[in-house]
């Protein structure tokens, strides 16, 4: 209702400054410049921030945030989750969480949000207020390249590993065909933990984020296999507390303005080489 209220003044300010201004006639695109300058005011005016945004990730899920080696947590979220920080001129604290423990530590107030490529699932949005979906992604299988494993149906019998409480743990589950006919599933604390046993040879496929499979196999030159199919689609969203639809709406309102001002652009480019942004 707020940000509709603040809207309706951005218009009728930007008609007013029209109307009233007698010295020369503007044109559309200075009213729509005036107009956009309005709503940053607006926006900052009528959303009530902390004075710190506390970020709660999974530090090793790159590229999405992730400890680099110089012991700096990096990575797409955080440079998005910075760029709205510095747009409401708060400060950005990244807090590593054990994922597992993620609900709990949004419960007690730990932490703000889960901003770390959290895919939006239908337990998530009853749970979390979520935010609109911001990038697309999808569930996959890897493998070594040397692997008998070409499709879904050959991991029959097959050991796989993935992060626990993931969302790769429940696209596996809703896949009954493929979840009942695998021999074991290993659940270990991280992806990253997860390809390394796939290279040491202790499990024979790995379910994970295709974003995250990609980025750490190519920065890596890691002798890994995507596979064309996959387990599910999905997009990422960030988590509030159920209660916190003013910090939700707030960030939101300063993502809009960040993807019209091309900011989220340059930074997916930054990270995948192209803009992804769906926001």
């Amino acid at each position: 209702m707020k940000k509709l209220i603040a809207l309706m003044l951005v218009l009728a300010l930007a008609f007013a400054f029209a109307a009233c201004n007698n010295s020369t006639t503007p044109t559309d695109g200075d009213v729509d410049a005036d107009a956009n300058d309005l709503v940053n005011e607006l926006d900052q005016d009528i959303f009530t921030m902390p004075e710190t945004l506390k970020l709660g990730l999974d530090a090793s899920f790159p590229p999405m945030g992730f400890t680099d080696e110089t012991g700096a947590i990096v990575g797409f979220d955080i440079d998005l989750a910075q760029a709205v920080c510095d747009y409401y001129g708060i400060e950005l604290e990244c807090i590593p969480i054990e994922w597992d423990n993620k609900d709990a530590e949004l419960a007690t107030g730990t932490i703000d949000c889960i901003w770390n490529g959290l895919t939006i699932t239908d337990e998530r949005l009853e749970n979390y207020c979520m935010s609109r979906p911001y990038l697309a992604n999808r569930q996959v299988v890897v493998v070594t390249n040397d692997s008998e494993i070409a499709t879904l149906a050959d991991l029959a019998g097959k050991t796989v590993a993935l992060q626990s409480d993931s969302s790769a743990s429940e696209a596996l589950e809703a896949n009954e065909e493929v979840n009942s006919s695998i021999a074991q599933k290993v659940e270990l604390l991280d992806n990253l933990t997860a390809l390394m046993d796939l290279q040491a040879g202790n499990v024979d496929a790995v379910i994970l984020d295709e974003v995250v499979a990609n980025y750490v196999i190519t920065e890596n030159g890691y002798p890994l296999t995507v596979l064309e199919e996959s387990l599910a689609p999905e997009e990422y969203g960030i988590g509030f507390a159920k209660e916190s639809t003013d910090l939700c709406a707030a960030v939101e309102a300063a993502l809009d303005t960040l993807k019209a001002d091309g900011t989220l652009a340059e930074i997916s480019v930054k990270w995948f080489g192209e803009d992804k942004v769906i926001f």
